[in-house]
């Protein structure tokens, strides 16, 4: 019997944040995505840990937490939609943008107007106190394709030629960039100013884009199903929420709402059925629309 791909890389992606230590639990039992202040959050980051299989171990210091769970997520997406070919067909890159990466939000089609924009900024002090960087996005993880030569768009018949279609974004003799497909906000944990920036990253992409609008997504290892909804909830900026373990988070909170604590089951039930919150293997079908 074939392996099922998405839960294999799903199981693949757990290891990975077990093994590089992002996912663990303290000696006095306190789960590294837990907020060691909030009782319901040490609970159900501790039974969704268990149930993943993490073991007691010291705990990744918080920016390279993110760092790893952000590179973690990327390598999840790049071992399963690419590989959706007879469901999104194209020539799809999956790139982590670090503080070291050369590539930047203006690199593609949609933004690519904002690189003069930012000349403009860098060269007046006026226009740079006005504007400051707001209008810059800078994801996590962007999914983008690249563009088609006209041998393969008149692959089996003669769509095009040099009279028509010379503007269009996905030829690559109009010589245009690459086009962004989504852009991935990566927390590890999900505290108010976290959510913030998402919300603003989410924002900004709707507001400077020239084109078609990206999908705006946000993957979390979040515990506690208030925090969750501070961001998932809503609609507008961003597509949906993902969580890192949902089915594992919808056990442990089941399991802790036993204790009389049913408003915060409730609270992870509406974010479900509402579609606003979904399974990390939920993301490469979605990405796939």
């Amino acid at each position: 019997m074939d392996k099922v791909l998405i839960l294999e890389e799903r199981k693949a992606y757990h290891n990975q944040l077990i093994e590089k230590g992002v996912l663990s639990i303290s000696a006095d039992g306190v789960a590294s995505n837990a907020d060691g202040s909030n009782q319901p959050s040490k609970i159900i980051a501790r039974l969704v840990a268990e149930k993943l299989g993490a073991k007691v171990g010291q705990k990744v210091k918080g920016q390279t937490a993110g760092t790893l769970f952000e590179q973690i997520t990327m390598q999840f997406i790049s071992s399963t939609f690419p590989k959706l070919q007879h469901l999104r067909p194209g020539d799809w890159t999956v790139l982590s943008l670090g503080n070291q990466s050369s590539v930047k939000t203006f690199d593609f089609a949609q933004y690519e107007h904002l690189a003069y924009l930012s000349q403009l900024v860098e060269q007046n002090k006026q226009l740079s106190t006005m504007l400051g960087n707001d209008y810059m996005v800078a994801p996590d993880v962007v999914i983008y394709r690249d563009l088609y030569e006209d041998i393969e768009i008149n692959q089996g018949h003669q769509y095009i030629n040099d009279d028509i279609c010379k503007m269009a974004s996905l030829r690559k003799k109009n010589g245009g960039k690459p086009i962004l497909h989504a852009s991935v906000s990566a927390k590890w944990t999900m505290r108010s100013d976290r959510a913030q920036n998402s919300r603003t990253e989410a924002l900004n992409l709707i507001r400077n884009r020239k084109g078609h609008l990206p999908h705006i997504i946000v993957v979390t290892g979040e515990p506690l199903p208030s925090r969750l909804a501070s961001l998932a909830l809503g609609t507008g900026d961003l597509d949906c929420v993902y969580h890192f373990a949902l089915y594992e988070l919808i056990d442990a909170v089941k399991e802790y709402s036993q204790n009389g604590r049913e408003d915060i089951l409730e609270t992870l039930e509406n974010l479900v059925e509402g579609n606003r919150l979904k399974d990390i293997s939920d993301l490469p079908l979605d990405l796939s629309v």
